[in-house]
């Protein structure tokens, strides 16, 4: 038997971060990231074990958004803002703003970019996921997967107006 309590707390965080990247509302995220681990719950009986329980909880996360946009009847997602707390990184003030600014203008751009190329870029480059994980969770092939990354990352860089650096 699958126990969705000890799975909580231990991706509760990253499967809020991962919402948090698609919604860009703290409060939304934190709702349904609630409802992702009460499906899982609901879901734990019919859990095969052939993902991995993490890769299994983002897709359920990601179908939650979906359906909340769905609901909502948001055709793009609102672009998102991402605050790194607890980093171990040390800031001057001065540094500190330049970096917020620079991630605002990140994440504005992530915002304008096709949802697939997105999805792609976040799993990817900022929650780390492997090319196999992120087909996976995104139900499409692992050459789509490189594909959508490539595309998306210079659709980035165009956005942005040049280089860009490898992506947290």
């Amino acid at each position: 038997m699958l126990r969705i309590e000890e799975h909580y707390d231990t991706y509760s965080e990253e499967i809020f971060q991962f919402i948090y990247f698609l919604v860009g509302h703290k409060e939304t995220a934190e709702d349904l990231t609630q409802d992702t681990f009460v499906k899982a719950l609901k879901s734990s009986i019919t859990f095969r074990g052939d993902a991995n329980i993490k890769t299994w909880l983002v897709t359920i996360a990601r179908n939650i958004v979906y359906d909340y946009y769905r609901r909502k009847r948001l055709i793009q997602f609102i672009p998102f803002i991402v605050n790194y707390e607890g980093t171990e990184e040390t800031y001057t003030p001065e540094a500190w703003l330049l970096k917020q600014a620079a991630d605002a203008e990140l994440y504005a751009a992530l915002g304008q970019l096709k949802l697939a190329y997105r999805e792609c870029i976040v799993l990817r480059k900022i929650e780390g996921y492997s090319i196999k994980e992120t087909a996976k969770i995104l139900r499409c092939s692992e050459t789509q997967v490189r594909n959508r990354t490539e595309r998306g990352m210079k659709a980035l860089q165009k956005l942005l107006g040049g280089e860009i650096d490898e992506i947290r």
